[in-house]
């Protein structure tokens, strides 16, 4: 339970604006949790939702690492910090959801949705996906719930919405933990 109030206690101190957005990086995450739920998705996709950019909370500066045009890799962090208290269908998606931006992003209306910090970030991520990364992605087992992740990430950045709070989602994580 104690990772339970490690989590809580970081979204409720960290203030930081979702690098070039409008929300924080908390309300970012609590909103993507919130298109889940509107979309009648599993705890387990819900839960994802709501730490798919946890990483972020774990690195030093990411402002600076776009200052500099660098990827921090919050997936990866986010992933290896979280896969020792969630199981996969957690934490897959979550590792899987910057891929599921480069796979998404090849289709051009898809691209044109994502907003200016997300383009420049896909630059730093890598870039669109070409044929053979996508098929290899397609393959994945966790293909399918990353995509839905992805998209309910690219819509949680909205500053005129009422939005829950992370205690509203104490239990979830609690339920979820291994």
């Amino acid at each position: 339970m104690k990772i339970i109030y490690k989590i809580i206690s970081n979204f409720i101190n960290n203030k930081s604006l979702y690098i070039g957005e409008k929300v924080t990086m908390s309300e970012h995450m609590i909103q993507s949790a919130m298109l889940a739920e509107k979309a009648k998705c599993n705890d387990d996709l819900i839960c994802a939702c709501l730490l798919h950019d946890y990483g972020h909370f774990l690195l030093e500066d990411p402002e600076e690492l776009v200052k500099n045009k660098l990827d921090g890799e919050h997936e990866n962090i986010g992933y290896q910090y979280l896969k020792k208290f969630f199981g996969q269908k957690i934490v897959e998606p979550i590792k899987y959801h910057v891929l599921a931006k480069r796979y998404l992003a090849r289709d051009k209306k898809y691209f044109d949705f994502l907003s200016d910090a997300s383009k420049i970030s896909l630059k730093l991520q890598g870039g669109v996906l070409n044929d053979k990364e996508s098929k290899k992605f397609e393959n994945k087992s966790y293909f399918k719930p990353s995509i839905l992740l992805r998209k309910f990430d690219e819509a949680a950045k909205r500053n005129d919405i009422k939005m829950k709070s992370i205690h509203d989602y104490e239990k979830l994580l609690s339920s979820k933990l291994i």
